[in-house]
């Protein structure tokens, strides 16, 4: 449906403010990548298929690594579940068939399942501090987190740690009620070298796709974590 044709008066406003006041803001600037990875994870976060569907190929058109895009959809799995993740993985394949991009992609997996275990616990540690060592043994939760969650996800290449830090914030913040979760995860990426700052513009240019209360709620948490 164009958009254009049967709603010119929002277009013209939504348009102008996404995609010029919001970019061109200045002191809130992200490079074309780093923003694009964090739109699409926030759309995933607040399940916003439509949307994700006309900013990928965008992305895309720019030079956007697939890669990026195929393990930011991989790690959604651990934040919004299966079945929330599930149909953006298939426009995400569908989109790329149409562009010509060969799938599936060169493998970026660096565990098996015998050291998954091992090496999520040392990503944890790595984000969060030596004290995780020890947290994978409160229960199979919390096993399951660091041999799932990190050791399958977190550990792959095509992103590293500060990056998939970041998307996990985005997944977080877009789909909201996971405040707790979110603070813990803004203090991730400060330990990873995310800054309040730099977090504040993901939280910038994320906005015109998730709405002010869940951004607003993510300045706050921000800010909790920065204390």
């Amino acid at each position: 449906m164009d958009y254009y044709k049967t709603d010119p008066e929002f277009m013209e406003r939504f348009t102008h403010f996404a995609s010029e006041e919001v970019v061109k803001e200045e002191g809130q600037q992200l490079p074309d990548d780093t923003r694009y990875t964090a739109i699409l994870a926030a759309l995933i976060g607040c399940q916003g298929l439509e949307a994700y569907r006309e900013i990928l190929p965008k992305a895309l058109e720019t030079g956007f690594n697939p890669i990026i895009v195929k393990e930011v959809v991989y790690q959604a799995v651990d934040y919004v579940g299966y079945g929330r993740m599930l149909p953006f993985l298939k426009v995400t394949n569908e989109i790329m068939a149409e562009r010509g991009i060969s799938l599936p992609l060169p493998s970026q997996a660096t565990t098996t399942f015998e050291n998954r275990l091992e090496k999520g616990i040392q990503a944890q540690a790595d984000i969060f501090g030596e004290q995780m060592k020890e947290a994978w043994k409160e229960g199979h939760i919390n096993r399951w987190l660091a041999a799932n969650c990190f050791g399958d996800y977190y550990t792959r290449t095509g992103l590293d740690l500060a990056q998939r830090e970041m998307i996990t914030f985005c997944f977080l913040m877009a789909q909201g009620g996971c405040e707790p979760q979110l603070i813990a995860h803004a203090k991730g990426n400060m330990n990873l070298g995310n800054g309040k700052s730099f977090l504040l513009k993901v939280v910038s240019q994320c906005l015109p796709y998730i709405g002010y209360p869940r951004s607003l709620n993510a300045i706050t948490c921000i800010n909790k974590a920065a204390e």
